[in-house]
């Protein structure tokens, strides 16, 4: 038995736990933008942008006076002894000497500042230009992401689709049914006109349960693409009409801006760094120069407290001139040249690959168009042809013969509509893409 308590804590918190289980629904806009905001793969490169960040930072350091400093103290157990000449015995001879202290202590500032270094200007140019690429690619990876989501989103609006039209089919031959039997009792028809009806009423039916099962596999793909927990329960908000209004004019015939698609941006960075690289890799043949200074104070004594400080300033320059390093300096600008010419190469095929998925974009989609078109007024011939044999039957001057190859016609009418409004809407964002938008 329940008790009394537990009866009223269930009640008060059942409108809790049902709203719980409401699964949420998604617009196509909501869904990319919760994939932004939780996939893997975006936040990943996220993380190479702050990482590019910090490499610029780290670049820049090497640039930057460089402040050391030390301290270090030593205390002799023994203390170093040498072997000298005996000056003072005439006889010649050695003698051993001990020099120095029992205890040395030293501290010191070290200064040194890169004069200059023309691979350090090129370096951070680069590092800089590496952060542009990074975010240039996070830009690629999130347009990457929205067409996933795209793609995902479109098979459940499909499915759902053709669930509403066999929903009202459903409808509609149940009525039908019920007026044939009906007849059939009265003794106007014929029981193979209510068999017939009742075939036909099953097999939809069955459609269904089918349709219904691979409308929960489609929805968990778009549970995967967006990186929603497969274990909660999620809906589509939108239908493929909202989704395909028409195209400009100016989509399907004008010029293609290849600097909008950002893979091609993206390879352009490329092509910017090896440029850089090859730079870099010849200013190797420059000399460099590095100022340096230092500052010391040292203490000696046998005790501590009893010793002296003495110091020890210190400043310089050194100038490094390559002169000879057996050609490898040439062999990595020979081979950053090669590196740039192969990205040269890409950038060129990429603008290729560019123009075929534009203009087959736009042939998909004029050929969906039309299709489309076609369908729309095919299923309005359905659906009158389907309403007269149904009149004509209930009259009882048509057959059920009659009615069942109406109805066929008209299911199969209805799926194609369906299926050419699928692929209009999927060639546009299919020409969208190709575009770069």
């Amino acid at each position: 038995m329940i008790s009394k308590k537990s009866a009223l804590l269930f009640s008060l918190l059942l409108p809790f736990w049902l709203q719980a289980q409401e699964p949420s629904s998604f617009s196509l806009q909501e869904a990319i933008q919760y994939a932004y905001e939780n996939n893997l793969n975006l936040k990943n490169a996220q993380i190479k942008v702050a990482d590019a960040h910090e490499q610029v930072i780290e670049r820049r350091a090497v640039g930057i006076p460089q402040l050391r400093g030390s301290l270090g103290y030593n205390y002799f157990i023994d203390i170093p002894t040498q072997i000298i000449p005996d000056f003072f015995n005439p006889g010649g001879g050695e003698i051993a000497v001990q020099f120095g202290t029992k205890h040395s202590l030293a501290a010191g500032l070290d200064l040194s500042v890169m004069a200059f270094d023309a691979s350090y200007l090129v370096g951070l140019k680069a590092a800089r230009m590496y952060k542009d690429y990074a975010a240039q690619e996070l830009t690629t990876t999130q347009q990457e992401i929205k067409y996933q989501v795209i793609n995902a989103y479109l098979p459940p609006l499909l499915v759902a689709e053709n669930l509403e039209i066999l929903d009202k089919n459903i409808d509609n031959l149940s009525k039908l049914l019920q007026e044939t039997q009906a007849l059939y009792r009265e003794g106007f028809v014929e029981q193979l006109d209510v068999d017939r009806l009742e075939l036909s009423l099953a097999n939809l039916k069955t459609q269904r349960e089918s349709l219904s099962r691979q409308k929960e596999v489609a929805l968990n793909a778009l549970k995967f693409a967006l990186g929603y927990p497969m274990d909660q329960e999620i809906e589509v908000s939108e239908d493929l009409t909202a989704l395909s209004p028409a195209v400009a004019e100016n989509d399907l015939t004008g010029n293609i801006n290849y600097s909008i698609r950002p893979e091609y941006a993206l390879v352009s960075k490329g092509e910017l760094l090896n440029e850089l690289n090859v730079q870099l890799n010849k200013s190797g043949y420059i000399p460099t120069l590095d100022l340096f200074g230092s500052y010391k104070q040292s203490l000696y004594a046998n005790k501590l407290s009893e010793g002296q400080w003495f110091p020890t300033t210190i400043v310089g320059a050194q100038l490094n001139v390559p002169i000879f390093d057996g050609l490898g300096k040439k062999a990595k600008v020979q081979r950053s040249r090669l590196d740039l010419e192969i990205v040269r190469n890409q950038k060129l095929d990429l603008e290729r690959a560019i123009n075929l998925e534009v203009q087959n974009a736009r042939t998909t989609y004029l050929n969906a168009q039309d299709r489309l078109d076609s369908q729309k007024r095919n299923l309005e011939l359905a659906e009158r042809i389907f309403q007269t044999t149904q009149i004509k039957y209930r009259e009882g001057v048509g057959s059920s013969i009659e009615v069942t190859q109406a109805e066929q016609s008209l299911y199969q009418t209805q799926q194609l509509y369906i299926q050419s409004l699928y692929d209009l809407v999927s060639a546009r964002m299919s020409l969208d893409k190709a575009l770069g938008r």
